[in-house]
């Protein structure tokens, strides 16, 4: 399991070892270049806090709250407690999220002795950066602009990376591009108390299911920290190059917004009852429409925060890559590709602005003619040829998830006709929601969706037949009762809980390790199909795929219990928090 909690406040992240080191954080935001890396590389920069000797540590969070602890014992008895967080708490009747984290080290018991370290690294140079010294910082020049960290440690201790014994609380304050001008142990006090009295209100305000509510807690604060709130965009992971497979290629960098990760993202924060995420990502939406010409413009599958594309894809070749696992890369060439499954999407995350009244002030001409422009693109892209939702990287097919989402957006544009919307849109939508049902029947096979009409392979992503409400209930039932049977790890009790995406050979081969989502999805559709025991035992398994503190990657490997893949992984928590709702008796039955 990857030894790894998160902290965040929507606007920077990072990745705590549970031995105390921060391995892993870019700035100014989370799709920029490393200035901690050691996750990657044992030289590619960190901010540790480490013990003298022998030590044993564990990590939590504080309950309801992104704010992480890791106590560490010491052989002879000795025990301290690290705190780290990113400021988040509502000033001057606004959010306050600097780009900032903040490390408070107490000494529990005994007389701890410990060693600091700050070795941040030129982005993917990987060269380490030397610090100019003040009275009560070190400053770092980086990429034009100043990253500080304040304590009221000794700086000589600091920079020498002199062992002390920890005989009073130690503050530090790392900030990019701005200084901490006030009592550095105050404002860290404050900033807390605030942060955690945020976190907690948050939460407070969450709707949660009646089952799995600490895990869907958890599950909701790791989505919200991918949210980048500066421009709406939500980020599919946090990391980039971890492996999918050990010591092998596929590694790739998931720290963007892809359009397809950001609708599932919505649908769990909708049932969670938290709707702000969705306004921004709209915007975000909206922004990416009009810069590109949208209506002369097909959209790209995957955006960087800034709305650029993530292009082009680059290795890194001097970073030894997670576990020896190369090669190491920044951005993604998917956003070359045509995805067709995408308009689908957008349409369904669009859509509840026109069903729910709650959303009466979002329902502008701009969106109205955006939504337009979705469901023609559904139309026109029915059994066209394209990447597919696993991003194929060659031999483009007509992929059946691509129509059925096609499918999806067609269907709720003439239920949102019916109810007096999309009136520009002169198209007849029933021709074609019919044309789509006819191409996905040919993908069907022995009473099976197949990947595609000349594709007889099974895929995971059918699995959303259901959710959707394809209103073949049977072809539903059959097709995950198969899929589960075909896709699953093996046939022992644990192994059919986790689903490979598909077996058939890819690009780099046939996958090697299950894909964490599918299981969720496979629990809904289970939901669905009212087998909610096996729903509930798939359920119970999946869950063990967490580390010790409830975060889950994007892979998995039951046996061993290894985590693989990007961590923590927008899609892996999207399927949790959809799944405890989907297994959960109402409240009306608990209370």
């Amino acid at each position: 399991m990857y030894p790894y909690g998160l902290i965040g406040n929507s606007q920077a992240s990072a990745l705590v070892n549970q031995n105390g080191s921060i391995d892993w954080l870019c700035l100014p935001r989370p799709d920029s270049p490393p200035v901690f890396g050691r996750l990657l590389d044992p030289d590619g920069g960190h901010f540790s806090v480490q013990a003298v000797g022998k030590s044993t540590s564990v990590q939590e969070y504080l309950p309801n709250s992104a704010v992480l602890t890791t106590t560490v014992a010491t052989e002879d008895g000795s025990v301290f407690k690290i705190t780290d967080f990113c400021p988040r708490f509502y000033q001057h009747g606004r959010i306050f999220r600097p780009i900032s984290l903040f490390r408070i080290i107490e000494p529990v018991r005994g007389s701890p002795s410990i060693v600091v370290s700050c070795k941040p690294v030129n982005g993917w140079d990987k060269e380490y950066v030397k610090p100019v010294r003040g009275n009560s910082h070190l400053r770092f020049e980086l990429a034009g602009e100043q990253l500080r960290l304040t304590t009221n440690m000794s700086i000589t201790y600091l920079c020498e990376e002199t062992p002390f014994v920890l005989k009073e609380t130690t503050y530090f304050g790392l900030t990019w591009s701005f200084a901490i001008e006030e009592d550095l142990i105050q404002i860290s006090n404050r900033f807390l108390e605030q942060t955690i009295d945020y976190w907690n209100g948050w939460v407070k305000h969450c709707s949660i299911p009646s089952l799995y509510q600490k895990e869907t807690i958890r599950a909701a604060l790791t989505l919200k920290l991918h949210c980048y709130e500066d421009t709406g965009a939500i980020l599919a992971a946090l990391t980039t190059s971890l492996p999918e497979e050990k010591a092998q290629i596929r590694n790739w960098d998931y720290r963007f917004c892809w359009l397809r990760d950001a609708y599932f993202v919505l649908s769990a924060f909708h049932n969670l009852g938290h709707f702000e995420e969705m306004e921004g990502f709209i915007k975000f939406l909206l922004n990416i429409a009009e810069k590109h010409e949208f209506s002369r413009e097909r959209l790209h599958p995957v955006y960087k925060l800034d709305q650029s594309l993530p292009l082009p894809e680059l290795e890194h070749h001097q970073w030894q890559g997670f576990n020896l696992s190369k090669p190491v890369r920044s951005n993604n060439q998917a956003a070359e590709h045509i995805q067709n499954d995408v308009y689908g999407e957008m349409v369904l995350t669009l859509a509840p602005i026109f069903f729910d009244e709650r959303f009466r002030h979002l329902r502008t001409k701009d969106h109205e003619s955006l939504l337009e422009h979705l469901v023609k693109l559904c139309v026109n892209n029915i059994s066209k040829p394209d990447a597919g939702l696993w991003e194929t990287r060659s031999g483009w097919q007509e992929h059946t998830f691509s129509n059925l989402m096609c499918w999806a957006g067609i269907d709720r544009a003439i239920k949102l006709k019916e109810r007096g919307f999309l009136k520009n849109l002169k198209l007849d939508l029933e021709q074609s929601r019919k044309a789509a049902e006819v191409t996905i029947n040919s993908a069907v096979k022995d009473g099976v969706l197949r990947n595609g009409p000349q594709d007889s392979s099974f895929d995971a992503s059918f699995l959303q037949l259901s959710t959707l409400r394809y209103p073949d209930k049977e072809l539903c039932k059959q097709t995950t009762l198969r899929i589960q049977k075909e896709l699953s790890w093996n046939n022992t009790d644990d192994g059919s809980s986790f689903l490979y995406r598909y077996l058939r050979s890819d690009d780099f081969g046939k996958p090697k390790s299950t894909f964490v989502i599918c299981s969720f999805w496979l629990v809904q559709a289970l939901a669905s199909l009212g087998l909610k025991d096996e729903a509930l035992k798939v359920m119970e398994k999946t869950n063990q795929a967490s580390n010790s503190i409830g975060l889950f990657s994007e892979h998995y490997i039951p046996d061993g219990k290894i985590q693989m893949g990007n961590f923590p992984q927008a899609y892996s928590h999207v399927g949790l928090i959809n799944a405890a709702f989907a297994v959960s008796p109402p409240w009306n039955e608990i209370l």
